[in-house]
């Protein structure tokens, strides 16, 4: 039993071999356009079908993607299958770790499941959106560190971002034309502070669609949206 387990570990060891994985702090452009790509199907299929469908959905790719992801933590093969696929978008620190896309999918899920539509399709194009072009403005640009490794330029570009696409988003819908600057600006400063503000060690795959929704529910509740 010994000898097998070592035997496991050692071809595990040897899977990984050539295989070099990129960091938080590189650019992972490949990560990125999987993250907006994958972001912006949910965005398409959440305007296409009935929340009860949405969340069956949702439902079927946690069975597809977090269970197998769960699961690697337990098995050195299912581990390296899974970073075999995956192993243009994973991070170093995701090789023995849950990946960021099994937070992504169960914060969709709880933002389907807790939140007024036009919430939840606003929120979505921030997590699009917001995220990735924060992170690479802020390895490009972010010498001013505001917040562990979160810079000043990072959360600018969060804000610029977040309050662009509230805009066009209110525009869109025809809603709160006399107040859609003031309604952008202050989305705008919603979204950056959730892509900045940390809750404890969650991944902000979690974190940013549940903190930015819940302050845009309240912000537009207090403005009088139809939502």
């Amino acid at each position: 039993m010994h000898l097998g387990c070592t035997m496991e570990g050692l071809l595990g060891g040897l899977a990984m071999v050539g295989r070099v994985f990129k960091r938080r702090s590189d650019m992972h452009l490949a990560r990125k356009t999987w993250h907006v790509l994958g972001v912006l199907l949910m965005v398409f299929i959440h305007r296409k079908v009935t929340q009860e469908t949405a969340v069956g959905l949702l439902l079927l790719t946690m069975l597809v993607f977090v269970v197998p992801d769960i699961l690697r933590q337990y098995s050195k093969k299912l581990n390296d299958l899974f970073i075999g696929i995956f192993q243009a978008v994973i991070r170093e620190n995701e090789v023995h770790k849950l990946s960021g896309n099994s937070y992504l999918i169960s914060g969709v899920l709880l933002l389907v499941l807790l939140f007024p539509t036009k919430i939840v399709g606003l929120t979505l194009l921030f997590l699009a959106f917001a995220d990735p072009i924060a992170s690479c403005i802020g390895i490009r640009f972010g010498k001013d560190k505001i917040l562990g490794q979160k810079s000043l330029q990072g959360f600018l570009a969060a804000f610029g971002v977040c309050m662009i696409i509230t805009f066009v988003y209110i525009k869109f819908y025809g809603l709160l034309s006399e107040r859609v600057f003031l309604a952008s600006f202050v989305a705008g400063l919603i979204g950056a502070l959730s892509e900045l503000l940390p809750i404890g060690k969650l991944d902000d795959n979690l974190t940013l669609p549940i903190m930015s929704a819940t302050g845009l529910y309240f912000w537009f509740s207090f403005l009088g949206m139809p939502l």
